[in-house]
Formats: C-alpha cells, structure tokens, sequence
C-alpha cells in the first residue's frame, strides 16, 4: 500500500486511478477489528481504496480529550497489511494538510442536532461534516464506510451527502464486538479490567431491552434501564429508543425499525452504543 501525507501527492496519485468505483474509510486511527472490518469490505467490493487516519481538532469540544486521545500511527500501518493492497492508499495528513485555513462553516442536521450525542458534545457534528466534507473533496471516493456503532454520525453523514449532492453511496457495517459483547472502540485501551466489567452492561441492557421488542417501546426502555441501574459506578448520560432514520424517540403505538441506544462514562472513559430493534409484526 502506499503511504501518502500531502493533499498535492494524494490527488495526483487519485487522478492516475483508472479502476472505479473507489472506495474510502476515513479514520481517526488507533484502529481496532472493527476498523479492518470495514476496510475489508471496501477492498472486497472496490478496486482501489483510500483510509485517512486523521484526528480532527475541530471535532473535540474538550481540548484535553483531544490532547489525551490515542494516536498509534505505526500500529495502525501495521494492522492495514494485512488487509490492503499494494496499490491502495493510507492518508496521513497534518492538520495544515486538511485545513490550510480556518473552516468556518456552519452546517444544519435538523433534528439530528437535537439529540443524543449533540446534546453533549456541543459542536461536536459540525466538526464531523467539517472534516468529511473536506475529505470527500479530496478523495471523491464512489463509496464510503462507516460503522454502525457510531450511529448518529452516519445519519449526519448521510444527510451531510444529500444537503450537499455529492454522488457517494454511503455504506453502514454492523458493529463488532469483543467475546464479551463490548462495542470495539478506540477509546476502550483507557478501560482498567474493572472499567471493563462494569462497561459491560451497556450491551447487556440493550440485549434486555431488544429481548422486550414483542410488548411495545415502554417494555424496551425499562428493560433495558433495568439493567443499567443494576451497575452504579456507569454514569449515564442517556437511554433513548429512537426512529433509524430522524433519530426522533418512538411513541408507544410506534410498529417498526427502531434504535435502541445508550451512552455511558465509565471511570474516565465515555462510551456509546446502540443495537437495532423490530417492534411489532
């Protein structure tokens, strides 16, 4: 694979692909299972493909989660060996690269930055379409990969593609999870073996709650909470059962695709997760 950190090489090595579609996996690195798991997707289905692992500033809205967040470059060329080919590329920008000047824009996502994690990462979503946009800009992949796990962000992501008419399928991968059910996420290497333990209930309450799906959205919710309660030392910060695609919470007479998601501090580390859920026939 070639190994490329300037915008001025980057497009010149893109204006040479002959092959279509081109594939992209953005990143922001210290990559997991799940990571690879997307980029052997894409090079499964697209002839050449682009992985950016980038840390976007203008993401954080807490400077020092910035500053503490794990940056294992070396490791991550490492794990994408063994998944990518010669000719496709690892894009390893400096922040000058990526924003040469300071991105004012603003961008709307209506009701999506409303809820769940906007609500506690302020700002947090316009720095994603920040940094999405300007790497579409210059990657102009056909189809891009993301995961599941990061639910809202790939409704950002895609609404991001329809307000702005760009041309690029949006592909959704299922979570991937350790034995013991935990969402892989970069930010687990900041459990302790008891943090861990305890993260645990966040996939234990959403199976309870999808196990309730048959008796209506009020049964998933509280089957779920029931278990979150059980473990005091998770903090948190919400439970919602919401609509796939508006990320709106259900009613009760709802029948249909729902999200069932929680976000959790455990220790010093704030994690997230979500699983799918049927109601009715």
């Amino acid at each position: 694979m070639r190994i490329i950190k300037t915008v001025k090489t980057l497009r010149k090595r893109i204006n040479l692909l002959s092959q279509s579609p081109i594939g992209f996996v953005p990143t922001m690195g210290a990559l997991h299972e799940g990571h690879l798991s997307l980029v052997s997707y894409a090079v499964k289905q697209c002839p050449a493909v682009v992985v950016s692992i980038y840390v976007n500033p203008t993401q954080f809205n807490d400077r020092e989660d910035l500053k503490n967040y794990p940056r294992t470059p070396v490791e991550d060329i490492g794990m994408l060996l063994s998944v990518m080919r010669k000719d496709d590329i690892v894009f390893l920008p400096s922040d000058k690269e990526i924003y040469p000047k300071v991105d004012k824009r603003i961008f709307s996502f209506g009701n999506l930055d409303n809820v769940m994690e906007a609500l506690h990462r302020p700002g947090h979503f316009n720095g994603v379409a920040q940094v999405v946009s300007r790497l579409f800009d210059l990657v102009e992949p056909d189809i891009a990969y993301f995961g599941k796990k990061d639910y809202q962000q790939l409704a950002v992501i895609r609404e991001l593609v329809c307000q702005t008419n760009r041309d690029i399928t949006i592909v959704g991968l299922p979570t991937v999870r350790e034995q013991d059910g935990l969402a892989m996420s970069s930010r687990n290497m900041y459990l302790t073996e008891s943090d861990r333990e305890v993260a645990l209930c966040l996939s234990r309450a959403l199976r309870a709650g999808g196990e309730a799906a048959a008796f209506g959205p009020s049964a998933i919710r509280r089957a779920a909470r029931e278990v979150l309660v059980e473990e005091p030392l998770a903090l948190v910060d919400y439970l919602v059962l919401v609509h796939p695609h508006t990320l709106a919470d259900v009613p009760e007479w709802y029948r249909g695709e729902a999200l069932l998601a929680v976000a959790a501090r455990v220790g010093t580390t704030r994690l997230i997760d979500n699983m799918a859920c049927r109601l009715g026939s």
